[in-house]
């Protein structure tokens, strides 16, 4: 899903008329100003565009979201739990330039090797986990105040110090 960032989550049905609350990464208050197509993960590899007929920020992680012939809340329930998605021109438009989810598409570099592009930032209490894919498998990387050495915004890099044996686990 080259070209597309994931962004949140829609998580509950809002009112009766078919109203969404999605639960952002964009790392500010937003409406997705300018936002006129969202994608909506359908199966584990793609996703459907979907219209935005309406946006309003609720809190800084919330938006009340409005999608074209979504008019109930059944209808509406029946797209809870599946994953946001925005094409590269809109997430840039509408991402903090702070918020994690900026990191997505940097290559993560631990002591000089390249690792591999960073697909999804996942924000935990503490730390964040970049997942990437290795040989053909996931790998869960974190980054906190041990791991992390330098974040190279020019160069789209992130310089992490790894600790000995973490990537074994994944990779045997």
């Amino acid at each position: 899903m080259a070209g597309y960032y994931k962004i949140g989550k829609l998580v509950a049905a809002h009112g009766l008329t078919g109203e969404l609350v999605l639960k952002h990464e964009l790392g500010k208050k937003n409406a997705l100003k300018g936002v006129t197509t969202i994608f909506i993960a359908d199966k584990k590899d793609g996703f459907l565009p979907w219209f935005v007929e309406g946006a309003v920020a609720k809190t800084a992680d919330e938006i009340y979201l409005k999608l074209e012939t979504i008019n109930d809340r059944e209808t509406a329930r029946k797209l809870t739990q599946k994953e946001v998605w925005l094409p590269e021109e809109d997430f840039k438009k509408s991402a903090s330039s702070s918020s994690p989810a900026m990191l997505l598409g940097y290559t993560i570099i631990d002591n000089g090797n390249a690792l591999g592009e960073i697909l999804e930032v996942i924000e935990q209490p503490h730390q964040l986990l970049c997942r990437l894919e290795i040989k053909g498998k996931e790998v869960l990387i974190p980054l906190h105040q041990e791991s992390l050495t330098q974040i190279n915004h020019k160069k789209k890099q992130v310089m992490v110090e790894l600790p000995d044996g973490l990537l074994d686990i994944y990779l045997g």
